[in-house]
């Protein structure tokens, strides 16, 4: 049998009550080990992009079950981690395949969870927190007090500015995550939540929120779009008139976040690049 296809039996068995926590087997806890250990091999992955556009991503729906699978038949047990006691169902992420690859992680508040893939030449740096799923690409940097959650899909040569959130979408398992493609730039304090997706090469000035429910307004194609932001763009927040204004207790008007999406500048490609030095 195919991982595919173990961890597509042991879901059926799973939604019919034949297994459980109390009830697993040796083989079948070894689909679960083997499956944590594909995940974070990058063998598979929790979403794929079907087509050139960037709207084509979708979610790999057995692969979002075998990660529903590690928590559901999984029992809560104590574990010690910097001789502090914590419960969970499953350990922290082995690190010692990172050197290898020129990948580091700075110590005192960096979790990762086991189930994601750090790609080469990474930096994770403290506090920091990759979830279950989660996919993190070549030469990436995750800064400090960052979140990249469950499932959420990191491109190559991306830059997650301190204090970012990178939502996690785990349920329900037809929903694509998250997905920040390769070469984008998210300035601090970013959101980008509910399986919105950032195309490539992106810019995307500070403190923005990226959410289906905001508008992108595109000056480049002059139109307004939901739930991505267009490839090779300048992006960053400004508020719109709201239909709220009409209201009496909003003297002056009322106005909603909006996004607006312009063409990127050759300064500020330049202003945006990595420092050499962080990757010596």
């Amino acid at each position: 049998m195919t991982l595919q296809s173990e961890i597509d039996d042991l879901w059926q068995r799973y939604e019919t009550d034949d297994v459980t926590a109390e009830s697993l087997g040796g083989d079948d806890r070894d689909a679960l080990d083997a499956f944590l250990a594909a995940l974070e091999a990058g063998d598979v992955r929790a979403a794929r992009k079907a087509g050139d556009a960037v709207t084509s991503w979708e979610s790999v729906e057995w692969v979002k079950r075998g990660i529903l699978l590690n928590f559901g038949l999984r029992e809560t047990v104590p574990r010690e981690y910097g001789g502090v006691t914590y419960y969970d169902v499953l350990p922290l992420r082995r690190t010692d395949d990172l050197g290898e690859r020129g990948t580091r992680n700075t110590p005192d508040g960096t979790v990762v969870r086991r189930g994601s893939y750090l790609g080469e030449d990474c930096i994770v740096m403290s506090p920091a927190f990759v979830n279950i799923g989660a996919h993190v690409g070549d030469d990436t940097l995750v800064d400090s007090c960052d979140t990249v959650g469950s499932c959420a899909q990191i491109g190559e040569n991306v830059k997650l500015g301190a204090n970012t959130l990178i939502g996690g979408v785990l349920e329900p398992v037809e929903d694509a995550p998250v997905v920040i493609e390769d070469g984008v730039s998210l300035g601090a304090g970013c959101r980008v939540t509910s399986g919105f997706v950032v195309g490539e090469n992106t810019i995307v000035g500070e403190n923005t929120l990226l959410t289906p429910r905001i508008p992108v307004y595109d000056l480049v194609e002059e139109e307004v779009v939901y739930g991505h932001l267009p490839p090779n763009r300048r992006a960053f927040t400004r508020y719109v008139e709201s239909s709220l204004g009409d209201h009496d207790l909003f003297e002056g008007g009322a106005y909603k976040p909006a996004v607006v999406a312009l063409d990127i500048e050759d300064d500020t490609l330049d202003a945006t690049q990595r420092e050499e030095a962080l990757r010596e």
